[in-house]
């Protein structure tokens, strides 16, 4: 065995003299093994919400959103059905028709937007399962399916068919019109079921038949907004996404759920670097308390290394030495605390000790990269702060 790291080993596991040194390494040890357990539950915490967020996104956002590079809306030929059902990995696909419109009841107005969706839509999402009051859509009717949100702001509720809800949008053109019926199209629809999923969404959203959104817009048949896709189970998304590329050459900007949520994600990703650069700091402060440790130590063992000096071993070894101790003082440390923290992530999903609500546990998500990146933090920061501790080693001290 190399003779630094023998050495550092048995200066290490063995207790000093000095109780007050054993006391100064007992807390610097107890600093590390907290500070970096807890940089783990955090990490697996926001994990967990990350998670939990997300999971409401999977209800209704698509695996892949294909939309017009040019334009609001694009023709789909039967060709280019054709073409698109050819394509392998894709399960279903919906023909999604979206517009801004005004959403009117009795004397409220609302700007929302109007998601029309064919007969797939609910093969592509799990939207179905997240109305919370009346039903879903029916096919080729005038039914809508609004947010909570928006029932809210304007005082309905479902099934009140004597009072219908009104939906316009503008013509397109230009000039001036004499009359309100010249400048918007209008349909009057009945509310048949309210969903919940997000405070952003039950405020934005009102879902039709595609067939009474192309009424309302004055669409031809093969006219539509955008394309959704549910992929299959084993399908490969940068494959999918190379053939509709190929098919479909300059027609599409494609989207996954990553994409379509992508102020969402960066706030998240943002929030977590954030919090691990703070429990970094953490970490740093309670280094310092090995790095005062391991110069007590030296202090202490000054006889020892001058015994050591005596019988050949050079300043460079000896600095060795305690650099090793100080490295291996956090590395052991950094291992119990994250396997303290491992335990703690663990117990939390199978016993949810913590609660959020009185029905909802606080999530959490074991992560193996978590993992990695609270041992390599502990590693690198306990490296540094032993190279600095063992530069105080010089001949001087040795020989005084």
């Amino acid at each position: 065995m190399n003779f630094p790291i023998y050495i550092a080993k048995r200066y290490l596991f063995s207790k000093s003299s000095n109780n007050a040194i054993n006391i100064m390494t007992g807390i610097a040890s107890g600093g590390v093994i907290i500070a970096s357990a807890a940089l783990f539950i955090v990490l697996s915490v926001f994990a967990g919400l990350k998670d939990y967020s997300l999971q409401f996104s999977s209800f209704v956002d698509p695996d892949l959103k294909l939309i017009s590079i040019e334009g609001k809306s694009f023709l789909f030929s039967e060709t280019d059905k054709s073409k698109l059902t050819s394509i392998s990995g894709i399960a279903y696909y919906s023909e999604i028709i979206e517009e801004r419109i005004i959403i009117k009841s009795e004397n409220k107005n609302l700007l929302a937007t109007l998601k029309g969706v064919d007969s797939n839509y609910l093969n592509v999402t799990n939207i179905d399962s997240m109305v919370t009051k009346g039903n879903w859509l029916s096919t080729n009717s005038n039914d809508v399916v609004s947010g909570w949100g928006i029932s809210n702001n304007l005082s309905f509720g479902i099934l009140n068919y004597r009072k219908p809800l009104a939906l316009y949008v503008p013509k397109p053109g230009k000039g001036q019109s004499s009359s309100l019926k010249s400048i918007y199209n209008s349909v009057y629809v009945s509310n048949v079921g309210l969903f919940d999923i997000n405070e952003e969404l039950n405020e934005e959203y009102v879902f039709s038949d595609i067939s009474l959104a192309k009424k309302l817009l004055n669409y031809e048949d093969n006219r539509i907004s955008s394309l959704e896709l549910k992929l299959t189970s084993n399908a490969n998304e940068n494959d999918v996404r190379e053939q509709l590329k190929n098919t479909f050459k300059d027609r599409f900007v494609i989207k996954n759920r990553e994409q379509l949520n992508d102020a969402l994600f960066k706030m998240l990703n943002t929030e977590n670097l954030a919090i691990y650069l703070i429990f970094t700091l953490v970490i740093i402060i309670a280094l310092f308390n090995v790095i005062g440790a391991i110069i007590m130590m030296i202090l202490d063992k000054k006889k020892s290394l001058n015994t050591l000096f005596n019988l050949g071993t050079q300043p460079k070894e000896i600095k060795s030495i305690f650099f090793w101790q100080g490295s291996l003082m956090t590395m052991v440390s950094g291992i119990v605390g994250v396997t303290i923290g491992l335990l703690i992530v663990f117990l939390q999903q199978a016993f949810n000790l913590v609660m959020l609500t009185p029905d909802l546990p606080y999530p959490v998500r074991l992560n193996f990269l978590n993992i990695l990146i609270v041992l390599a933090t502990i590693f690198a920061l306990g490296i540094i702060a032993s190279q600095i501790a063992s530069q105080r080693i010089t001949k001087k001290l040795i020989r005084s």
